[in-house]
């Protein structure tokens, strides 16, 4: 007999199964999807330490891979709502939840056995007001079959239903709200999903397990709730997939359910989906014992348990599914393993409402969700209660996701990514709290200067030798008329009139050139010019081709380099993040940028607003890796410097013979900051 998992105490660590080497092997060859076992999903599920990191390098990668095919490479989701519990009352037994109560408990409580309508349009709008996009209607299933107080309730106020209480209140939160209902009502018939396909824009419904055991066997979990049977669940979701409705679900680990029988779950989701393609996301949720139910004793699922099946679930769905994972249910610290893991959605999180359903568990505040998803890499997007290739295709190709006007109204929300219409305000304000927290709040520049090829290196260097404005690096874009040879010779005169100038010279395009001019190799080349006496190297052209092995191969021969980035020169979000991600990866493999500077494109010199976007975003999404943003002033003109610096970025570049010190420090002091000189390398 099994035993009932109030009564069970924390297990111990899985035994190392003895077929977890091939199945790591086969994922770290390319297998995912269906090219998984059942048995190496089973072994991947106990992967631990080691093994563990070897299985979450490999979801990554999925995750990675599946964002770029989506066209925004580097976003992670998330979904600004309000939480409406229509009714705390079910005809369920669940032994795990507290959301829901008896009717003598609500009295007790003073509460009704419904929100009222007027009670759900205020939170509703309030939460509007907060910028919510989402209206999550969460309640119990079909309580008045349990409760007549249910059903008096429904009956004075003309509802022969609580499905038909939930469609008429997702209709006027519609009308009178603006918000997109996301609706959760539990188990539904294929009718009764098509009755509110017209005011929902998407549905969920946990499936939570396909095991039955735990729905059959007295003291499980799902023992006593009808509507807990894995069959009449699985058949929600394909009622839903019939009717093309944009639908969540996914698994609850931690309930009693054994490892067959998790992977027997995810297989079953994935057969959903590749069957109708409306299961937009999947939830891997993690069991927290809450006090007064009946499986208060219960250990909380471990971090290392959770993180492995997160990452099987990524791999077995692969990189087209969205996966998600409630941000409240983990600790802070350990949010940046469930990114490892292989999730690409945070769901909802409500800056207004509690999570109704595990109340003990608080929503992070956005901002700071915002700044621990950048610590490891990913830039925070807000979305649809639609994700966005269904709001995407409703709108280019005319799919029919959504019934009536719904389209029309994501529509109006979304940006052209499908994703919600971007408000830079938001951005900025998380970029600079990033830059306070990886920065500080000192505001950096370097008295510089560009090299002029008509006066000698002697006679220049000495009309800037004094005073505040002496310079300390002299930049050279581009060879000499004369080629390579007379470059090189050019920096070498330089540095015998003064020894300690630092020399910023030649982008890779110009190394690419004097590799070829002189008939040698690129490394051998950077030697030359490290021999010479440059300093460091501008990371200019970076669509020049081979640009990334120059970098690299610079890097690695001890020569650093600012990282930059062209925009407005026609591209989109997603191409700028997907440029974002390679200088990320290169600074993981040399460490060699200083800086990232955002350079726009002459057909956006005068657009201030994207060039702020711009810097948040890479403020955002570089944190951690190449962690000072230059403010973009020269091609905007130097009153863009403050707007840049309140956008993330910490340092205004080089004087360049135009801007004295001074004037920096009076735009450092503009933004409440101190100001600092630094060297090229930020000393």
């Amino acid at each position: 007999m099994a035993v009932p998992l109030l009564l069970r105490t924390p297990a111990a660590a899985p035994a190392r199964p003895a077929g977890l080497d091939d199945a790591l092997a086969s994922i770290e060859a390319g297998a995912s999807g269906a090219a998984v076992t059942r048995e190496a999903a089973e072994a991947l599920l106990d992967a631990r330490g080691a093994d563990l990191d070897r299985l979450l390098a490999v979801a990554g990668r999925i995750r990675d891979n599946g964002l770029l095919d989506a066209g925004r490479p580097g976003v992670i989701t998330y979904s600004r709502k309000v939480f409406l519990p229509l009714t705390h009352l079910c005809r369920d037994r669940c032994h795990y939840c507290v959301f829901v109560q008896s009717p003598g408990k609500l009295a007790a409580a003073g509460i009704s056995p419904f929100l009222e309508p007027d009670e759900v349009l205020r939170i509703a709008r309030e939460g509007a007001a907060l910028g919510c996009k989402e209206a999550l209607l969460t309640l119990g299933d079909r309580p008045e079959d349990r409760w007549p107080i249910a059903r008096e309730w429904l009956a004075e106020r003309g509802y022969a239903s609580t499905l038909e209480y939930v469609g008429d209140m997702a209709r006027r939160i519609l009308a009178e709200t603006g918000l997109l209902p996301h609706l959760n009502p539990g188990v539904m018939s294929y009718d009764e999903l098509a009755a509110l396909k017209p005011v929902g824009p998407s549905m969920g419904m946990m499936l939570e397990t396909t095991s039955r055991r735990l729905y059959e066997d007295r003291g499980e979990a799902h023992f006593g709730s009808p509507d807990k049977d894995p069959a009449v669940r699985l058949q929600v979701l394909e009622d839903a997939g019939r009717l093309a409705i944009p639908f969540t679900s996914g698994l609850l680990l931690g309930i009693g359910e054994s490892v067959p029988e998790r992977v027997d779950t995810i297989m079953a989701l994935r057969e959903i989906a590749e069957r109708h393609g409306n299961l937009q996301e999947v939830i891997v949720q993690n069991f927290r014992a809450k006090p007064a139910t009946a499986m208060l004793a219960a250990p909380d699922l471990e971090t290392e348990e959770y993180a492995a099946a997160i990452a099987v679930t990524r791999v077995l769905l692969g990189p087209g599914l969205r996966v998600q994972a409630p941000p409240n249910l983990t600790d802070p610290g350990e949010l940046a393993l469930l990114l490892r893991a292989g999730i690409d959605d945070w769901g909802g999180v409500s800056p207004l409402t509690p999570d109704h359903v595990n109340p003990e568990r608080p929503w992070p505040q956005l901002d700071e969700l915002a700044r621990l998803t950048a610590e490891s890499g990913f830039l925070l997007r807000e979305r649809l209660t639609a994700h966005p290739h269904y709001v995407r295709e409703a709108r280019d190709a005319g799919a029919d996701w959504f019934a009536g006007d719904l389209g029309s109204r994501l529509t109006a929300l979304a940006g052209a990514d499908g994703l919600a219409a971007v408000d830079v305000v938001d951005v900025t304000r998380v970029a600079d709290a990033v830059r306070a927290e990886r920065v500080g709040e000192v505001v950096t520049y370097v008295v510089n200067e560009n090299w002029d090829w008509g006066t000698p290196p002697a006679e220049w260097l000495a009309e800037r030798a004094d005073g505040d404005r002496a310079t300390t690096e002299v930049c050279i874009q581009g060879f000499s008329p004369l080629g390579a040879e007379v470059s090189l010779a050019a920096v070498r005169a330089l540095k015998a009139a003064r020894p300690g100038i630092h020399v910023h010279a030649f982008n890779p395009e110009d190394i690419a050139r004097g590799a070829d001019e002189t008939g040698t190799s690129v490394p051998k080349f950077l030697r030359r010019m490290i021999d010479a006496g440059v300093d460091t190297i501008p990371g200019t052209r970076p669509r020049a081709a081979g640009w990334r092995e120059i970098v690299t191969a610079a890097h690695r021969a001890g020569l650093r380099s600012t990282a930059t980035m062209v925009f407005g020169a026609g591209e989109t979000r997603a191409d700028r993040a997907a440029h974002l991600g390679v200088l990320r990866t290169i600074q993981a493999e040399t460490g060699g940028f200083t800086e990232f500077i955002p350079l726009p494109a002459p057909s956006a010199a005068g657009d201030l607003a994207l060039a702020r976007e711009v810097t948040a975003m890479a403020r955002i999404m570089l944190a951690g890796a190449i962690d000072h943003i230059q403010a973009t002033w020269p091609r905007l003109g130097i009153e863009a410097a403050l707007p840049l610096l309140e956008a993330g970025a910490d340092d205004l570049g080089g004087t360049i013979g135009r801007v004295s010190p001074a004037e920096f420090a009076a735009i450092a002091a503009a933004a409440g900051r101190p100001v600092r000189q630094r060297t090229t390398r930020y000393a």
